[in-house]
């Protein structure tokens, strides 16, 4: 008998999420399959969630929310025999669509069913993990106001967006250390990949792989109000790296100091967190994390 432990996000994407055992049975026969459903109640509730659905003895945990949520469920399961299944509930559902997961909740429960594993790399920012990117500087200041507008629809993130703009003269003073190279600098945006989507189907860097064993990262150096507008543009068509101002790379490891302050302002899989160190330190796990897909 296979145990799947189904972590519910009720508030996540448009809010009143619910899952439906009889539902699920039509999916997984009481035969064949032990079914527990657990809604979150709170931020970070799914980590302690999962951790008790591990000690359960669960072989599948599915991680029925957006990105965030996913991550803390995500979290645990690193380096861990137990199966990470995802029903994209959130708002922007950067990996689940990267891994082509469906947003159709029986076509999710079906593709769950076939139990078809790939194995993801993961990426570590000090002892946090993250599974889609992180970022610190532009796109961090998105999601500070994204998350402060308490809604999670399209025209809210443009909202945030247009607002982290109006401030976006306040650039970090960094240095940051990629393979051998050093670069001095106050970034616009120093943003780390390890997929090819952020959500909405907006991408910074579309050629990223789950896979490679690389992070792709984008730098994109001090530039003007009508640089920023004109970045926001191509951004939209994926053409953004056409500004010389914006610089690629790809790497297994990299350092962020900042020079003047010990906080950093970060998003991790569109979260904002606040990290009270001088220096982040940037890596990739390969093939740590098993998710159907």
């Amino acid at each position: 008998m296979r145990h799947i432990h189904f972590i519910l996000n009720p508030i996540a994407g448009k809010g009143s999420n619910f899952l439906d055992l009889a539902l699920l049975e039509k999916y997984f026969n009481k035969k064949d399959f032990s079914i527990v459903i657990k809604p979150t109640s709170y931020k970070k509730h799914a980590i302690k969630l999962t951790q008790e659905s591990i000690n359960e003895k669960a072989h599948i945990i599915v991680a029925c929310s957006g990105d965030g949520t996913i991550n803390e469920v995500a979290s645990c399961l690193v380096n861990s025999p137990i199966i990470l299944g995802i029903i994209p509930i959130g708002s922007g559902n950067g990996l689940a669509s990267n891994l082509n997961i469906p947003k159709n909740i029986h076509k999710a429960l079906a593709l769950i069913k076939t139990q078809t594993v790939k194995k993801i790399d993961v990426g570590t920012l000090n002892n946090l993990h993250f599974f889609s990117n992180t970022g610190i500087g532009f796109d961090a200041q998105v999601i500070k106001h994204y998350e402060a507008s308490n809604e999670r629809t399209l025209v809210s993130y443009i909202k945030a967006t247009l607002k982290s703009l109006k401030k976006s003269n306040k650039l970090m003073d960094v240095e940051t250390t990629l393979d051998d190279e050093s670069i001095q600098h106050k970034p616009f945006l120093i943003f780390i990949s390890n997929s090819n989507e952020l959500g909405y189907k907006v991408s910074l860097t579309p050629k990223a792989s789950l896979q490679d064993g690389k992070l792709d990262v984008l730098i994109v150096k001090e530039i003007s109000a009508f640089k920023i507008f004109l970045f926001t543009v191509l951004m939209l068509f994926k053409s953004h790296h056409m500004l010389k101002e914006v610089n690629c790379y790809q790497t297994k490891q990299l350092k962020i100091t900042l020079k003047d302050k010990l906080l950093f302002q970060i998003q991790m899989d569109g979260e904002f967190k606040m990290i009270k160190n001088q220096t982040i330190n940037i890596s990739i796990l390969e093939k740590a994390l098993k998710v159907i897909a």
